[in-house]
């Protein structure tokens, strides 16, 4: 591993951005054509990348390189939905017909066709050996993030990859067409937002109120287009599940891009998982200069935070759980890339444990491997995944982004009804978002929203852990 030192000042985006460029130095507005780490799609925008790949460079076209791409179905998956179903198949003959290595399947026979079988239920595991689950937390899973690297996605929580010390956004179809032929895209470089952490969370607050608490303060417009920069003792002292989760909400601020400094528990977890899954293993992380330039720039005591929510209808509408006690909930629902990871189960095990929520409680671990997890470890002797179950919580082991985004009409957890008010541990609370267009998401931290589920109405998880 190699550290890169760049000629001139400037900030960790603007220096990864310089360096796939090829040059020196960039700036804040320059537009800069930058050479592609990986490319990842997924079963919702795979299709229609795919079908701009040909249109524009032919139908017998090879991609650039058939190991910088990884697609990850994920999104409409566990559904009877035809046209759903159709989508991982065209993804199949894909990767297949390209010879792509790095294709996370939802079944084992390469020839086959996915069918989802809802006479099994939802609950029972219904995917092969080679499913990832959610992408944005397999990517990681499955050895495909690396420090100093270029990560474009046809999903706008990409960015939650900015955990890793990488350049990691959304792109459109057409964009990721481009790319799939060339290897290359033409960006604007964003200006960069600064937010140094200081101090350390208190019992009962997670990393999701951070960043909750940072679109409270910006606006869910407040950092459009524009480098999310977190940095800080307080940012060093975050697990990697913890920088995902604020990383991957860069983008409900607007953002183009969060990302975060590279330490040892970058490299350790890095290291892990490509030695694990026989991946890329080099990489040339960036560190940050002594007189960065920011457009913004904001220090936040996280000693001082509270369990938070977003209310309807934006992630930027924040208010204390402490002062929303007396909103009843239809629903409670912990899962996605952000809320889905082991430690985000735990956290709310932690809470409902040996107690019984009272409102509607469904459970969607990101990953088959976090699945495993939850039921493999145990506490005095009980699974996670039975404590969570003996809670009333309806777990499912099809992981995957299930009612995260609505999805067709039998997704898990799906709010089919108007009228219903949910606490999620998402990341998105737009209307409809969830379902019906008339019902209510609020967004807030894997805690929070099980000390919800306990009481029937939003609660404070500070009044629930012992």
């Amino acid at each position: 591993m190699r550290r890169y030192i760049a000629p001139a000042v400037m900030t960790l985006t603007e220096k990864i951005l310089a360096r796939a460029a090829g040059k020196g130095e960039v700036t804040s507005g320059e537009n800069v054509w930058v050479n592609v780490d990986t490319l990842m799609t997924h079963d919702v925008c795979g299709p229609g990348t795919i079908g701009v790949f040909k249109r524009e460079f032919g139908e017998d076209a090879k991609v650039w390189d058939a190991k910088k791409i990884v697609i990850i179905p994920d999104h409409y998956i566990f559904t009877s939905d035809s046209l759903s179903n159709r989508n991982v198949d065209i993804l199949r003959d894909f990767a297949k017909e390209q010879g792509l290595p790095y294709f996370y399947d939802v079944i084992d026979d390469e020839d086959g066709k996915w069918q989802f079988d809802a006479s099994q239920g939802l609950l029972k595991r219904q995917y092969g050996s080679r499913y990832a689950g959610v992408c944005h937390a397999a990517l990681p899973q499955k050895g495909h993030l690396r420090p100093g690297e270029i990560l474009f996605g046809t999903d706008s929580h990409t960015c939650m990859a900015g955990a890793f010390n990488q350049f990691a956004t959304g792109i459109g179809n057409t964009d990721a067409g481009f790319v799939m032929g060339t290897g290359k895209l033409l960006i604007k470089v964003p200006e960069t937002m600064h937010f140094r952490l200081e101090g350390e969370m208190q019992p009962g607050v997670m990393a999701k109120d951070i960043i909750l608490h940072v679109i409270g303060e910006i606006g869910f417009d407040g950092a459009t287009y524009r480098a999310m920069q977190f940095d800080g003792p307080g940012a060093t002292s975050l697990s990697m599940d913890d920088r995902m989760t604020v990383a991957n909400m860069a983008i409900e601020a607007g953002g183009k891009n969060g990302i975060f400094e590279y330490d040892e528990k970058t490299k350790a977890l890095v290291d892990e998982r490509t030695q694990l899954n026989g991946t890329k293993s080099d990489f040339e992380p960036v560190e940050r200069d002594e007189n960065e330039t920011f457009i913004y720039d904001s220090t936040i005591d996280l000693s001082a935070l509270e369990p938070t929510v977003a209310c309807h209808p934006d992630p930027g509408n924040r208010k204390l759980a402490r002062e929303m006690t007396d909103m009843k909930l239809d629903r409670a629902y912990i899962g996605s890339c952000t809320g889905g990871k082991t430690s985000d189960f735990l956290a709310f095990a932690e809470v409902v444990r040996g107690q019984e929520v009272r409102i509607d409680t469904f459970g969607v671990p990101a990953t088959p491997e976090i699945v495993n997890d939850l039921q493999t470890t145990e506490w005095d002797g009980k699974p996670v995944w039975n404590i969570l179950t003996d809670a009333g919580v309806r777990m499912t082991e099809n992981a995957g982004c299930s009612a995260c985004l609505g999805g067709p009409v039998d997704t898990f957890g799906r709010m089919n009804e108007g009228g219903m008010k949910c606490i999620s541990a998402t990341n998105r609370n737009f209307p409809g978002r969830m379902g019906s267009k008339e019902s209510e998401v609020y967004l807030a931290s894997p805690a929070t929203v099980a000390a919800s589920a306990l009481a029937g109405h939003v609660a404070d998880p500070r009044d629930y852990l012992n």
